[in-house]
């Protein structure tokens, strides 16, 4: 217990804070951005444009099958050599968006996949575009399907951001084996604290997807 007492020290608790902060800086642009290219290469799978949606198709599958870890290294180590020069916080996002990105294409694909058919139809058949009908009838309906995997898939973007200390990007992770590098005695504290920040931000992401799900069903 003392050990306990003494690893919880406001120096450590801030040092741990500032280490949430990196992981929620970059959880939040990752998951934005790799919303958005989900939403971008999902839709080119779906409407099957000749040749791009194929190629989209086959880059998404080679990244699906790829460990993340791997995709860490190369944008950290493996850019620079191609003149693209990173730092640790930008190699993250960049890895975590190109992944969870190929990740969400197929949730979305899916989910236009899964709205009737019959409401693209009906859209058409009031006159509006291909174009129109999609953006204002299909994908929100789809987007309300895709609600509980999105949010999945977010929620494990936060988590699998404790995989770029490897990179030593300045997260939760990497804080806290600074901290009981520094005394071994604190080493099971700093996994219970540590365990019980990403419970707290994963759970918040669950609650508001439940909302969502709620608001939209």
């Amino acid at each position: 217990m003392e050990n306990f007492i003494h690893a919880y020290s406001w120096i450590d608790i801030r040092f741990l804070l500032q280490g949430l902060w990196v992981t929620i800086y970059v959880s939040l642009i990752s998951i934005v951005l790799s919303f958005i290219l989900g939403l971008v290469f999902g839709f080119i799978r779906y409407v099957k444009i000749k040749y791009l949606s194929a190629i989209v198709g086959f880059v998404i599958d080679i990244i699906r099958n790829l460990p993340l870890l791997l995709i860490i290294f190369f944008t950290y180590f493996g850019l620079p050599e191609l003149g693209i020069i990173t730092n640790p916080t930008v190699a993250s996002i960049i890895a975590l968006v190109v992944f969870e990105g190929a990740m969400l294409a197929e949730i979305v694909r899916s989910g236009i996949a899964a709205v009737d058919p019959g409401q693209m139809e009906g859209a058409r058949s009031n006159g509006m575009t291909y174009m129109q009908a999609m953006y204002h009838v299909v994908i929100p309906q789809a987007l309300q399907k895709m609600i509980p995997s999105l949010l999945s898939q977010f929620v494990s973007l936060v988590k699998d951001t404790s995989l770029a200390t490897i990179i030593v990007l300045p997260e939760l992770l990497f804080h806290a084996q600074i901290i009981y590098s520094q005394n071994t005695t604190y080493l099971i504290p700093m996994y219970v604290i540590i365990s019980v920040m990403y419970f707290v931000v994963c759970f918040t992401l669950s609650m508001i997807a439940n909302h969502l799900q709620k608001k939209y069903a």
